[in-house]
């Protein structure tokens, strides 16, 4: 099968787990591009190869979440990362590094491939400049959304987003009144069943704020509504 569908990033110290993952997106149709420690993978980074990364927490040299971290200066590519580790902690630290995605071990690989797809997905969309003519600029007081450039303005000021975040505010602002629960987020933008979201959508959130508000911790766009969940305010702010 022809390698047309983008090129994937496997990083493992455990080979047998590259060449298994390896298998599963050659068979899709991905380019799989591996590395056995994190600066060999930040080298393919560098590069300018990769349009997804599949990265393992535990690596000798440079490990998953300082790798992430350090392509986060460098890139917007999607993260996913791997761990054995179960804890709540470990995938809130992942994500918190930037990654956008987290896959427990042992894991599915046919899941996996899907979590690589949709992530892949988002990201050729956010990068797409071939739009069609409904395309808008949603506005809430001084941000602005501008869907046909994927571009997020604040007071005029240009604000880089990852895709998974990109689309959580997009989301928000195209439903803006509207309250929504972080189960009801999980699931329109990573179209999957909300089981143990709240962690992963938190963290999104926080690091929207943190990207778009004068104040994270007083927050003008992005209001929670106690025991129910998010939303942007209908009234001009």
């Amino acid at each position: 099968m022809g390698n047309d569908k983008g090129s994937v990033l496997v990083c493992d110290d455990d080979k047998e787990i590259v060449d298994a993952i390896d298998i599963y997106l050659e068979q899709e149709g991905f380019k799989v591009i591996k590395a056995y420690d994190g600066e060999e993978a930040l080298k393919a980074v560098r590069r300018g190869q990769i349009e997804i990364a599949v990265i393992d927490v535990m690596m000798p040299k440079l490990d998953g979440i300082h790798l992430t971290k350090k392509i986060r200066e460098i890139s917007s590519i999607p993260i996913i990362i791997l761990s054995a580790k179960t804890q709540d902690s470990d995938k809130i630290l992942g994500l918190g590094a930037g990654a956008d995605d987290y896959v427990t071990k042992p894991f599915n690989p046919l899941e996996l491939v899907a979590r690589v797809k949709a992530g892949l997905r988002r990201y050729k969309e956010l990068g797409n400049q071939e739009k069609t003519p409904d395309d808008h600029v949603y506005r809430v007081g001084g941000l602005a959304i501008d869907d046909e450039a994927k571009e997020v303005r604040v007071e005029g000021e240009l604000v880089k987003l990852t895709p998974i975040e990109y689309h959580i505010l997009l989301f928000l602002v195209q439903n803006k009144g509207r309250v929504y629960s972080i189960e009801q987020i999980y699931e329109q933008i990573w179209n999957e069943d909300a089981v143990g979201a709240e962690n992963t959508v938190a963290v999104h959130i926080r690091h929207i704020r943190e990207k778009i508000e004068i104040n994270p911790k007083d927050p003008r766009y992005i209001k929670v509504v106690w025991g129910v969940g998010y939303k942007i305010d209908n009234d001009e702010v």
